[in-house]
């Protein structure tokens, strides 16, 4: 199975979108996230940048495996 490049793209861009909604939330939920980047600690901000990534991961690939499987 082949993919065009625009599925490509959109998967990646849902993902990303997606994965930086959750991750930032989570890190607000958890009490680590701020409103502006100057008032978060080293390790908060350091968290927040980890939890967009993997969040962002998670998705994309997620979004990858259910495209494989149509």
């Amino acid at each position: 199975m082949s993919a065009g490049l625009f599925p490509i793209l959109m998967v990646v861009t849902i993902g990303l979108i997606a994965g930086s909604g959750l991750g930032l939330g989570i890190g607000y939920l958890a009490g680590k996230q701020k409103v502006t980047w100057a008032e978060m600690t080293r390790k908060d901000r350091f968290l927040s940048v980890a939890l967009v990534f993997i969040c962002s991961a998670i998705v994309i690939g997620g979004l990858t495996w259910q495209f494989l499987l149509q």
